[in-house]
């Protein structure tokens, strides 16, 4: 078949649109370990020989990064005073990891994912696992700095309000439980908003749980919160008010078995919180930036993960509501319903 000049034209510019984002993503993690962006956000317009000095580094390099960061978009440019800035939203999204738009710890993640190459390319041709524990302790800091945002900003206000008599149980005292809890972010977002509850965070991954203690101590809230290694089939416990999934069903070999272990660690009116990406149901729907986003994290972290344990079902990240149905009915649950949703999550409550 010929060539067509117009189309090969319009692909080559996406592959070096994607060959600059994927170099520059060395950059954003560099900027944000070094605190490029919140020091040239705090800062005003600078020169770079100003930033090398307000952040201790050297001005030659500041000079290709702040290049690089305005030709990227990520940074403003003026000719005339040769000196850059972040506008208010560059500021927002780079520079205050308070922002439910912080994108920095996503940028960490998928350079973290990207050094399990090797493992992969076995995984590709064995069709064996790789394991969460077996990735760069990046991606388990990354990670917890990409969801936390989002979950900041919509947990409690939004996705806790969303289940049927869970605020409520919450506010008057509850037992929860945060399965897959990683660093545990979403449970010291609930522990810090209803104090009358206990949490109990689990998750298989060790390193994780000790880090996870570590964080609830700093921010004052390991008086309510009991972190343990144990997993998602057979985590400790009884008669909790609320089990909570965040973005975490689909990594697991056996969901079907997690929900059937969920069943029965509930309490009679309990309620269980499955919190999972953005996904329609049909392969086509998502071929969009999310769903690009999400496919691409999928096949590097999630399906190998899932493939590394006992029956390796490999939901991937963008399993859907359908099949999540499938996986909430098959483990016991007769009540299933998608509760709310945001741009990037699909938010659902199973009841028994």
């Amino acid at each position: 078949m010929p060539i067509n000049p117009e189309r090969l034209d319009r692909f080559m510019n996406q592959v070096f649109m994607d060959l600059g984002a994927t170099l520059h993503a060395t950059l954003i993690v560099i900027g944000d370990k070094l605190g490029l962006y919140r020091a040239l956000a705090e800062g005003g317009p600078q020169t770079p020989s100003e930033l090398a000095k307000r952040t201790q580094t050297a001005e030659r390099y500041i000079r290709e990064w702040l290049a690089a960061q305005a030709a990227s978009g990520y940074a403003q440019y003026d000719a005339a005073s040769g000196r850059y800035s972040l506008d208010e939203e560059q500021a927002f999204a780079l520079a205050d990891e308070s922002s439910p738009a912080f994108v920095p710890g996503g940028f960490q993640l998928a350079l973290a994912a990207s050094r399990a190459q090797e493992k992969l390319l076995d995984a590709f041709r064995t069709g064996q696992g790789v394991g969460w524990h077996d990735h760069h302790p990046d991606l388990f800091s990354g990670t917890e700095r990409f969801f936390r945002p989002s979950y900041a900003a919509h947990l409690v206000a939004e996705w806790i309000p969303s289940l049927h008599g869970v605020e409520e149980k919450l506010r008057a005292g509850a037992r929860v439980a945060d399965v897959g809890c990683g660093l545990g972010a979403s449970t010291r977002l609930l522990a810090k908003a209803y104090p009358r509850s206990t949490f109990c965070g689990f998750d298989y991954h060790p390193t994780s749980i000790a880090r996870a203690q570590e964080m609830a101590r700093q921010e004052g809230v390991d008086d309510r919160i009991r972190f343990a290694v144990a997993r998602a089939q057979d985590y400790p416990g009884q008669d909790y008010d609320l089990v909570a999934f965040f973005d975490c069903l689909h990594d697991m070999g056996d969901p079907v078995g997690a929900g059937s272990h969920v069943l029965k660690t509930l309490a009679t009116d309990g309620s269980w919180m499955i919190v999972e990406p953005f996904a329609h149901d049909r392969v086509e729907q998502n071929f969009n930036p999310i769903g690009r986003m999400m496919f691409s994290a999928s096949t590097q972290v999630c399906t190998p993960a899932s493939l590394s344990q006992e029956v390796g079902l490999a939901l991937g990240a963008q399993a859907g509501e359908a099949r999540i149905r499938e996986v909430v009915i098959a483990s016991g649950f007769t009540h299933f319903r998608r509760a709310t949703e945001t741009p990037v999550n699909l938010v659902f409550e199973a009841r028994p």
